[in-house]
């Protein structure tokens, strides 16, 4: 019987993971007792011999995945890694970051690894794609956050449009029409949809929205604050701004406060994210929460799932998002449109 048993049978078996027995019969001591002791009695009443995984299922297998995002230093990715790593360990998986840095020849760099057999599968979180590999054949890959309309991959995203609107809805709501926004890079999808709920929001409150209150920013401090220099640049009224992320939305009360104008008392700020630029900045950020270890953990899911041929290859979950309000945001005062140019 050995010889026709497998080391999926094993897993199938035991209700784990192939990489969980894999790890069970490589080092045991880094597998819980109890996972332990099961895989182990599965292993004897099935007669697995360990050999026959060597020869047929770990020749090409490297237990490692890379998760890939568009920029390290944004503190946002460090709780989805802590997700994934959390399920990625339990499962007998390495976890790998890499750094896009919105540069398509890395992003192509780090799909050729797994191509190459260096991972077994990748983690794209990075909004884009090289056009040449859009239509080519690709390796094990999960998204996550981002959305990819030229594949049919699977994913986990939240509602980017809904939760657009949710955070221009709190500023109409404390009496705020003259609402600007900092988008991400567009035409990325994600920053696409996020000025969808902008306009929205305000479309439904009867306020035809004014393009010219919007500004593309790059998700980054330095874009949130030329942003807010823009926007006084083109002399329009606003008192209020609602950010793509929180680097930007700092970036932009930084640089309001520069030129003078209170945060909140002449100017409600929200940001998207709730990172730790949202609570470690001054008033604290009112802002849109992503549950980014949850995202993660539920995208290494995924991955196994994926690995282990049991996911469709359009799979989609959709994770809820949740309004955190804190001090950047005020009820409107009556003259509160800030004139660009006043300050």
């Amino acid at each position: 019987m050995a010889d026709s048993v497998n080391i999926r049978d094993v897993a199938a078996m035991a209700g784990v993971s192939v990489a969980t027995v894999s790890r069970t019969l490589k080092n045991p001591d880094l597998v819980r007792p109890e996972t332990r002791e099961t895989v182990l009695r599965c292993v004897a009443e099935l007669g697995f011999v360990p050999n026959a995984q060597a020869r047929h299922f770990r020749r090409q297998a490297t237990d490692t995945v890379i998760l890939l995002v568009r920029d390290i230093s944004n503190p946002f990715y460090l709780d989805v890694f802590k997700g994934v790593e959390d399920v990625a360990s339990s499962a007998g998986y390495k976890v790998l970051m890499g750094d896009a840095r919105s540069d398509p020849a890395r992003v192509h760099h780090y799909i050729d690894m797994v191509r190459e057999r260096h991972a077994d599968g990748l983690i794209l979180m990075t909004g884009s794609m090289p056009v040449e590999l859009a239509d080519a054949g690709l390796p094990p890959m999960v998204v996550a956050l981002e959305y990819l309309p030229t594949r049919k991959l699977p994913t986990v995203l939240i509602d980017n449009e809904g939760a657009g609107a949710k955070a221009t809805q709190h500023l109409l709501d404390l009496g705020h029409t003259a609402i600007a926004h900092i988008s991400g890079p567009v035409p990325e999808v994600m920053s696409v949809a996020r000025v969808a709920g902008w306009r929205k929001a305000l479309a439904e409150a009867g306020i035809p929205p004014d393009e010219r209150l919007t500004v593309r920013g790059d998700f980054s401090l330095a874009s949130g604050e030329a942003a807010v220099d823009e926007l006084f640049a083109r002399g329009l009224p606003f008192s209020a701004i609602f950010a793509a992320n929180d680097e930007m939305a700092v970036g932009a009360i930084n640089r309001l406060r520069a030129r003078g104008a209170s945060v909140p008392g002449d100017i409600s700020v929200v940001g998207f994210d709730d990172t730790i630029f949202a609570v470690a900045c001054n008033p604290p950020l009112t802002t849109v929460r992503q549950p980014q270890r949850e995202i993660g953990v539920e995208v290494m899911r995924l991955m196994i799932e994926r690995l282990e041929g049991r996911l469709a290859p359009d799979a989609t979950v959709v994770m809820p998002t949740e309004l955190i309000l804190r001090s950047s945001t005020t009820v409107a005062k009556p003259d509160a449109r800030m004139a660009a140019g006043q300050r």
